[in-house]
């Protein structure tokens, strides 16, 4: 691993401020830099086109550093989504519910008898999926006038969205302003500072650049929080019922045993349309390197 402090130091989105900005090393081409000050990493990319990269090959085992089989692995995560609307309802038993990026719809399936849900989604296949079984989900990505159109939310849900955004300071500064007072966002994120990051590096199963942008510590999640007038509500590091096909997929890609052909015969659907075995079943997973936080907005004065 590299030690070679970069020269330019960069502006942290979570510190608000220019902060000197560690190189840690390189992969898939892009340049992996550490903030010195709050922990918070970052991947240096171009070109990079998330339009064209979260496609329905993004979903279906098409990309190493993406799902093996979501839509087949339905059952399993409908099952893990019941698990955290439950959670949410710890902070907010009801009211208006948009997902930021909520790809074929699930979560909010698991979420519209307690909530009335909306989403966003950026590839077409997935939101048009989730339209189709009756969901209000907008394509494209969160921006004013979208947020405007679905309503002021009383909660937003990001799971696993953060890392992937140009400009987390920005989103979260659009999602503060309008969500209603006292209200909360609930995301998961990897945690760059857990044991398991810190001891994989580059190999780290969630270090993916370029779709994964940023990589968040516990204190840079406060910081990047407190900086947008957000309380932290909770942070905790929660087990995840994981399907097997996903398992297989990233064992795959980490171990170089397993190229796209591999993860795909192991998880996605047959030419019939059934699921396999290893995208129906799952297991709990946790290995203490992905963080579940609650942020609320101040109620009103």
């Amino acid at each position: 691993m590299l030690q070679k402090t970069v020269p330019d130091a960069l502006a942290c989105p979570a510190c608000g401020r220019i902060t000197l900005q560690r190189l840690l090393f390189h992969k898939h081409g892009c340049a992996i830099l550490r903030c010195e000050d709050c922990g918070l990493g970052r991947t240096e990319t171009a070109g990079f086109d998330p339009a064209t990269y979260y496609s329905e090959d993004y979903f279906s085992g098409g990309h190493a550093d993406g799902y093996a089989d979501y839509r087949g692995a339905e059952p399993v995560l409908r099952r893990e989504f019941a698990r955290t609307v439950e959670f949410i309802r710890r902070f907010r038993p009801g009211g208006r519910l948009i997902e930021v990026g909520c790809a074929y719809g699930f979560f909010l399936a698991e979420a519209s008898p307690h909530f009335s849900v909306a989403g966003i989604e950026i590839a077409e296949d997935a939101a048009a999926f989730a339209r189709s079984r009756g969901l209000d989900v907008v394509t494209g990505v969160i921006e004013p006038a979208t947020l405007d159109r679905l309503g002021r939310p009383d909660v937003v849900v990001m799971l696993d969205v953060i890392e992937h955004l140009p400009d987390p300071h920005e989103t979260l500064a659009l999602i503060g302003d309008r969500l209603a007072p006292g209200g909360i966002v609930v995301l998961t994120t990897g945690d760059f500072g857990s044991l398991a990051a810190r001891l994989g590096g580059r190999g780290w199963r969630l270090m993916t650049p370029p779709q994964h942008l940023w990589f968040f510590t516990t204190e840079s999640m406060r910081r990047l929080a407190g900086a947008l007038g957000l309380g932290v509500a909770a942070i905790d590091h929660p087990w995840k019922l994981v399907p097997v096909s996903l398992i297989v997929h990233q064992l795959g890609r980490m171990t170089g045993l397993g190229g796209r052909r591999a993860a795909t015969d192991s998880g996605a659907a047959t030419s019939t349309g059934a699921a396999p075995a290893a995208s129906r079943l799952g297991v709990p997973v946790n290995l203490f390197d992905a963080m579940r936080v609650v942020l609320r907005k101040p109620e009103a004065p």
